[in-house]
């Protein structure tokens, strides 16, 4: 079991160390679409990427239409893995959509053991991700 000050620093050590391996500027909440973000995550269970959409009901469902239009594409050309989930419930209670690739492998930030693991599929998902956002990022926001 680890204090929270150890697991902050085991958290701090891997974000820095996965950004030193994979150098880049990710788009994740640079996306200029207000309420459509990427999102990396990483705890004591899990590791996926995600698309968020955090914005009001109607505005959320603008968006979650148009993605659903694309879910083939996305599925055949890009991460067939891609989970889409309309209705998601953060832990803190609020209600978001969400279309995500989880890492199929249980994994845990308190183990150094598994992050390069992670490392890579951080990597290799979210280019997948934000290569289908830039090429459809137009018919997003239309």
């Amino acid at each position: 079991m680890f204090s929270k000050e150890e697991s902050r620093v085991l958290r701090q050590e891997f974000w820095t160390s996965f950004g030193k391996s994979f150098p880049r500027k990710w788009l994740l909440y640079n996306t200029k679409l207000k309420g459509l973000d990427f999102k990396f995550h990483f705890d004591t269970k899990r590791a996926f990427v995600a698309l968020d959409l955090d914005e009001p009901l109607e505005n959320r469902i603008r968006f979650w239409e148009k993605l659903l239009a694309l879910k083939s594409i996305l599925q055949d050309d890009y991460l067939p893995e891609a989970v889409f989930e309309e209705s998601y419930v953060l832990e803190n209670g609020k209600e978001i959509s969400r279309i995500y690739v989880p890492l199929e492998k249980k994994v845990s930030i308190h183990n150094k053991n598994t992050w390069q693991e992670v490392m890579v599929f951080f990597s290799e998902k979210m280019s997948l991700f934000e290569a289908f956002f830039q090429e459809y990022r137009d018919v997003i926001d239309s």
